[in-house]
């Protein structure tokens, strides 16, 4: 029986982003689970996976590589070479079949990758290794100090992530999200920990947010900005990051791209009690995307709707969720009618390759 109260919920009104209108405010957030090839190819078995979930109101793909440097872990996909776009398509078709939309996340690992799994010395702002291990091919290994980009890396990464940008259009992606949060390249320049230059992308913020601002505006050049989005995560501290000073960063960063005209904003791991996340609901003047954090052991009963909700209520005009929708493929339907949610049958299976744990999680039986 249909939940009255949750299905006249703001959360299942429709609402525009950029050049769509989303069915409702559910998105499923970009969930990195290695089920490429090791060349970055996404595979049939992914598209099986995209359009079990073509229910959310938009689809935000995983992290995609947009060049080789820039590769992060193992059978993680990429968006720089025409088979890179032809698998992608595959998967866009899939999803587009079921009624679905799709945006494609783009990640540069910066610092956060290995020779071992690229075959090239990651590059980053500046010659600071990730302070941890990193998983490879041949298991965890030693990070290695990346090398510091000069000002011709800076261009070709500007060049690499527009020409990235296109080729998600080609592969059939509404539109892109610029992913610069969790310790990953854009991060590792915004943040004081990571980025020790002196030239002008780094010391003070005016300077570090220099690099964010110039990939979303050669991204937005070349797709046109209401098809690109933008990620952020401040105060995370992810990947060996620390910011130093998150109450300067993010509302010059986002007075920078505030008059850009992006399709969206999202904040990773959103509090409605913080007052970052506050400070940016009344700083971003577009649709705000909020990503909460629910806890780890479990997925709420309810799916994460009552998160939503607190974030809805303190401003947010989107909700994106990450495992409830990788452990229920029909979580829009579950979250309108109040059935029970499944849990993540085991986290080490997100990240192992194959169907199991991945596109085996059971749906609602017709009519229940």
């Amino acid at each position: 029986m249909t939940n009255a109260a949750a299905s006249s919920a703001k959360l299942f009104e429709a609402v525009a982003l950029g050049p769509l209108t989303l069915p409702h405010r559910l998105v499923m957030a970009p969930l990195t689970r290695n089920r490429a090839t090791p060349e970055g190819v996404p595979t049939p078995l992914m598209a099986t996976y995209y359009a079990q979930r073509a229910s959310a109101g938009l689809i935000i793909a995983e992290a995609s590589t947009p060049d080789a440097v820039g590769q992060t872990y193992p059978n993680i996909t990429a968006i720089h070479s025409p088979a890179h776009v032809a698998g992608w398509r595959r998967v866009t078709d899939a999803v587009r079949a079921e009624g679905g939309r799709m945006f494609l996340q783009i990640q540069h690992g910066g610092r956060a990758g290995h020779p071992g799994t690229s075959g090239l010395t990651p590059v980053a702002p500046s010659p600071v290794a990730l302070p941890e291990t990193i998983h490879t091919p041949a298991g965890r290994v030693p990070s290695v100090v990346p090398r510091e980009m000069t000002g011709e890396d800076i261009a070709s990464t500007l060049a690499d992530f527009a020409s990235a940008a296109r080729n998600a259009i080609d592969a059939g992606f509404e539109g892109v999200e610029v992913h610069g949060a969790n310790g990953y390249l854009l991060h590792q320049f915004l943040a004081r920990g990571t980025n020790r230059r002196t030239d002008a992308y780094g010391g003070p913020v005016a300077h570090r947010i220099r690099f964010a601002v110039e990939v979303v505006e050669a991204v937005a050049a070349e797709i046109g900005p209401e098809r690109v989005g933008l990620r952020v995560s401040p105060g995370n501290t992810v990947n060996g990051i620390e910011e130093g000073d998150t109450e300067e960063i993010y509302p010059a960063l986002l007075g920078a791209l505030a008059e850009s005209g992006l399709a969206y904003l999202h904040v990773g791991y959103a509090d409605p009690e913080d007052p970052v996340f506050q400070r940016i609901r009344k700083d971003w003047p577009g649709t705000l995307i909020a990503n909460p954090v629910l806890p780890k052991d479990r997925i709420p009963d309810d799916g994460g709707m009552a998160h939503a909700e607190r974030l809805l209520a303190a401003g947010a005009d989107v909700i994106a969720l990450g495992r409830p929708f990788l452990a229920n493929p029909d979580l829009v339907r579950r979250m309108r009618t109040g059935a029970p949610v499944n849990q993540v049958r085991d986290a080490y299976l997100m990240y192992v390759g194959g169907a199991t744990g991945y596109t085996d999680y059971p749906t609602l039986p017709p009519g229940a």
